[in-house]
């Protein structure tokens, strides 16, 4: 989801080769002693929390990261009758089905579920994937651009359309990118299947800029990022998330008294990260012993910090910079996995013809 180190680029869009870390990579899948999770770059836990698991479980964690995570998905599905691991994270409400429907994972009630919110549980009868975290894809505004400026920030989707913004807004590609897709679903949630269309045609005349992945729209484009002023970013729109304003803050070399960026509520869509136990894992009981331990308090509280999404199980306590820096979004837009399954491809093609073309 976000970028887990926030100061180093973690969600990078180019095909990647495997790459492992952790306790050990040498024995690899095939050892029954070692665990093997398959997941997005973004995935990040602290050391400590990772060696509790190891010795109240027994098994050793090996970590195989595998770029963004709508790639690491379509590589999932493409390896499944021979995957790489045991268990897959990173799979989100808008790649769900996708998932589901190539029969990526088999059923495993994960010990905890009943602690997490039932608004989160959305396969609860299958039990094919563990809800693990949540967070906003939101529009985030640089205070500092727009204070020069006397504007005030866009609040809306329809805000973004409007010509005093023009030339203001980048944002990622649907079809390549995890926020991206986010944010055309958040828009095709607030204007309809007949309205989001219309919709970003006046994005595109309003000068919207696409790139590649949320890296590249964050860290060179996005002029309210540290690493964007450095790059020379001058887009002080970006689609991002709600929890980068306390990133800005938690990693700035000198911390500021607030936080130097802002999040447009009205253009939050929910996420909500699932891991499962994937179909052929070759150490099927190291997998649900992993899985029971994403919902452990221990895991579900160490997250926040170095992934930057919200816990899932009930009354798991949040960083005080969450809640004083980025709360996630009152009123997110959201949408059900079955209109997702049903429109998300063509909408995709549809925009990828309409925006890119």
């Amino acid at each position: 989801m976000h970028t887990k180190t926030f100061v180093a680029a973690a969600v990078g869009l180019g095909l990647l080769t495997l790459s492992a870390c952790g306790s050990t990579d040498t024995k690899g899948a095939a050892d029954t002693k070692t665990v093997t999770l398959v997941s997005h770059d973004s995935w990040a836990a602290s050391k400590y929390v990772i060696a509790d698991f190891e010795k109240q479980s027994g098994y050793r964690l090996r970590v195989l990261k595998d770029g963004d995570a709508g790639q690491a998905v379509n590589k999932a599905v493409l390896t499944k009758d021979n995957p790489q691991g045991d268990v897959f994270f990173g799979v989100d409400n808008t790649l769900l089905s996708r998932a589901l429907d190539n029969g990526l994972f088999q059923p495993y009630a994960a010990k905890g579920l009943d602690q997490a919110d039932p608004a989160f549980q959305l396969d609860r009868a299958g039990h094919r994937v563990t809800p693990v975290d949540h967070g906003d894809v939101c529009v985030n505004y640089d205070k500092a651009y727009f204070d020069k400026h006397g504007l005030k920030p866009p609040r809306t989707f329809a805000d973004l359309a409007d010509p005093k913004y023009r030339n203001l807004l980048v944002t990622e590609n649907a079809a390549t990118s995890s926020p991206g897709l986010g944010f055309l679903l958040g828009s095709a949630a607030r204007y309809g299947d007949k309205g989001w269309e219309g919709y970003w045609k006046k994005l595109k005349a309003n000068g919207v800029k696409v790139v590649d992945g949320w890296e590249q729209a964050y860290y060179q484009e996005f002029s309210g990022s540290s690493e964007g002023k450095k790059a020379g970013g001058d887009r002080p729109l970006v689609v991002s998330y709600a929890s980068s304003p306390p990133a800005e803050v938690i990693y700035a070399k000198k911390k500021p008294a607030t936080a130097p960026t802002g999040v447009a509520e009205g253009t939050c869509f929910r996420q909500i990260e699932f891991a499962g136990l994937l179909k052929n894992a070759k150490n099927p009981e190291g997998g649900k012993a992993f899985l029971d331990f994403l919902l452990s308090r221990k895991f579900q509280q160490d997250m926040p910090m170095n992934m930057f999404v919200y816990p899932v199980i009930k009354g798991a306590e949040v960083p005080a910079e969450f809640t004083e820096y980025g709360p996630a979004a009152k009123d997110p837009a959201t949408m059900a996995p079955a209109r997702i399954a049903a429109n998300r491809d063509q909408w995709v093609s549809s925009w990828t013809s309409l925006v890119l073309k």
